[in-house]
């Protein structure tokens, strides 16, 4: 069996459908959408049409959850940027977004099964950056899954950790947002991929074990770029440019 996996696409149509192309020309019949998918200062109309004509299994991320209430005061600046461009039928397509999605012995969720916040893989390290989390931690987060692969994003960064007696866990990266500030800690929570590329991953089953092929897909963040300065994201800009911050 083999599945692509995408996540946290943020709105980033372009990074989407250079993604799409790439899955269609390695002839990957079955995709996994694990959430995030139009909170961000980019085209969210374009990259919600994309999606909803695919019909894809989708998480719900947090991101995704935040946009079905439309009060202010409960939204972040990402979901603020986009939600009056969003029509009724985008948001009762997220409504239909699953928190967890289990597939022939396979399980998938944006943050861990217990939370789209939580980051499975990663924690926030010395100097507010990301790091990868201690054995017990993650095992900690299983809560009791029999699943043999398991699929997680929220964190837009590439990972494969293979537990001892335990599943395959896989973040695919990031299709949108190669860099992003949590401007909500101080000092920021800071992370860099530190390049501009559209990110995501193939999971195949061979011989009893699941593997992973990581890949990083160039394409011309121009317009989501310009899109993201016309709402005065300069940070986002950036980000997508080049995949760094500063």
């Amino acid at each position: 069996m083999k599945l692509a996996l995408i996540s946290d696409i943020h709105g980033n149509r372009a990074a989407l459908e250079a993604v799409l192309a790439d899955i269609e020309a390695r002839d990957v019949a079955r995709i996994i959408n694990l959430g995030d998918c139009l909170s961000g200062p980019l085209d969210a109309v374009g990259t919600a049409e994309i999606l909803m004509s695919l019909n894809l299994p989708t998480v719900l991320g947090n991101h995704d959850r935040q946009l079905l209430d439309r009060s202010a005061e409960e939204m972040g600046l990402w979901e603020a940027w986009i939600i009056n461009d969003l029509q009724d039928h985008q948001i009762n397509w997220l409504k239909n977004f699953q928190r967890i999605v289990t597939y022939e012995n396979t399980l998938f969720c944006h943050g861990t099964p217990d939370s789209d916040e939580d980051m499975w893989l990663h924690t926030e390290g010395p100097q507010n950056r990301m790091v990868n989390r201690d054995l017990s931690g993650i095992i900690e987060r299983l809560k009791g899954t029999s699943a043999a692969l398991i699929g997680c994003g929220h964190t837009h960064t590439p990972a494969l950790v293979r537990l001892p007696s335990g599943p395959t866990i896989v973040n695919p990266g990031s299709v949108g947002v190669p860099a992003f500030a949590d401007t909500r800690a101080d000092p920021p929570f800071i992370h860099q991929m530190g390049s501009p590329d559209a990110r995501y991953a193939i999971v195949e089953k061979v011989n009893d074990t699941w593997c992973a092929n990581f890949i990083s897909v160039p394409y011309d963040p121009a317009e989501m770029a310009a899109l993201a300065r016309t709402k005065g994201a300069e940070d986002w800009a950036r980000a997508l440019e080049t995949g760094w911050l500063a």
